[in-house]
């Protein structure tokens, strides 16, 4: 086995260096599209530890990112969305997150995404790839003045999911073939806080679950590790009618979600309630880990008797059903870790290939494209059989 190398990834000026030290890794030394498994045992641990490795300058075919990402996931073959989802058609509705994104013939688990006309491509004779926007999801959008000046914003505060019957994976596999170039952009969080953040074009911005719970006070960190999140069922369903808020950390509250039963049929026991603090298999640590746009409702313990109680938010446990009061308190939990200092928006350069740990990281698609950028990516998760652990005895007596 050659040397392997792991270097720290470059963070941008606008990074709270001491805060985000321990995230993200460039690896040298591996041919990631033939790893031996050897060389992936050191590789699943330093992805574990650091959350985020990027790879330059590899060439890979979808059998081998397939290959990568399954070896993490051993005993499914299904995409974290399904094997279904994808299949016999394209979605057709602008405001799907999912509009556009086709299957890679031989490799359905890959998944081709971008922006523009694609031809010829894996068994594909034409795609029309479309990259997310704000304007299709959000209640309010940046003017077009503001966006020709360079204004954007994020997309989406998520982690890859279905949240419905499949288990959120642990780990997406992002391939960058063609990567369009243009000038930078700004992100504004238009959330009444002023925050902006200076971005490369068409950056995917992530923020460390870690960082996300450490940033907490004492009070929410106790909430956040007595609680669980309800999801709607098909998720994606539900939300589609309604829009997101501007920080695009969840949906505005107007009652324009798709009402229960008028979704696809659906069973209760296919619905997910996952812990809010996703636990990390190698360091034991606590990510913060909410899908705010799926969220229907949260259950939260009451405090162990040995806790006092005084000042203590939802002393006595709660369970929350009121929309704009599960939003609210999801605001509360995930806004401040992604303040523009705790923020890492990847400069995607052609044959970057990144693993991230999808069960440690909350990551947005950022910008915008005109038609003729054409942007090429190939992208494979997969559902494994077991969930995220949430925090055991000992974190409860430590954070509650």
């Amino acid at each position: 086995m050659s040397l392997v190398e792991f270097l720290p990834v470059p963070l941008p000026s606008t990074t709270n260096t001491q805060r985000l030290s321990g995230f993200g890794k460039e690896v040298r030394g591996v041919d990631i599209a033939n790893i031996t498994l050897e060389e992936f045992s050191i590789i699943e641990k330093v992805l574990y530890e650091h959350d985020f490795l990027l790879f330059r300058g590899v060439t890979m075919s979808p059998e081998q990112l397939y290959r990568i990402v399954k070896l993490f996931h051993p005993g499914t073959e299904s995409h974290g969305h399904g094997k279904e989802k994808f299949e016999g058609k394209v979605e057709d509705d602008e405001k799907s997150p999912f509009f556009g994104i086709r299957k890679i013939p031989a490799v359905p688990q890959v998944l081709l995404i971008g922006n523009g006309t694609v031809r010829e491509h894996e068994g594909i004779s034409e795609a029309v790839l479309r990259h997310p926007s704000h304007k299709t999801f959000h209640r309010t959008r940046i003017s077009d003045e503001d966006e020709a000046a360079g204004y954007t914003r994020f997309y989406h505060w998520h982690m890859d999911a279905a949240l419905y019957d499949f288990n959120p994976p642990k780990v997406t596999g992002l391939y960058a073939i063609k990567v369009p170039q243009g000038p930078s952009q700004t992100v504004r969080y238009d959330d009444g806080s002023g925050d902006e953040l200076p971005v490369s074009l068409g950056t995917t911005a992530f923020a460390r679950g870690a960082t996300m719970f450490d940033v907490l006070p004492k009070e929410l960190k106790s909430v956040a590790v007595r609680s669980k999140v309800k999801y709607a069922p098909h998720p994606f369903h539900w939300m589609q009618p309604a829009r997101a808020m501007s920080n695009a950390l969840t949906l505005e509250t107007e009652g324009l979600e798709t009402p229960y039963d008028k979704l696809p049929s659906w069973t209760e026991d296919k619905v997910q309630t996952l812990p809010m603090l996703w636990k990390n298999p190698i360091t034991g640590g606590l990510h913060l880990e909410i899908a705010g746009t799926a969220a229907a409702e949260i259950i939260i313990d009451a405090l162990p008797d040995d806790k006092v109680r005084e000042s203590a938010m939802y002393p006595d446990g709660a369970h929350l059903k009121d929309l704009r009061e599960v939003r609210e308190l999801i605001v509360q939990l995930m806004r401040p870790g992604i303040a523009p200092s705790l923020i890492y928006p990847h400069a995607w350069k052609e044959r970057d290939f990144i693993l991230f740990h999808n069960r440690g990281v909350n990551h947005s698609v950022v910008g915008s494209f005109k038609e003729d950028q054409v942007r090429v990516y190939h992208q494979c998760n997969l559902a494994p059989p077991e969930p995220p652990i949430g925090p055991d005895v000992e974190d409860i007596k430590k954070w509650a």
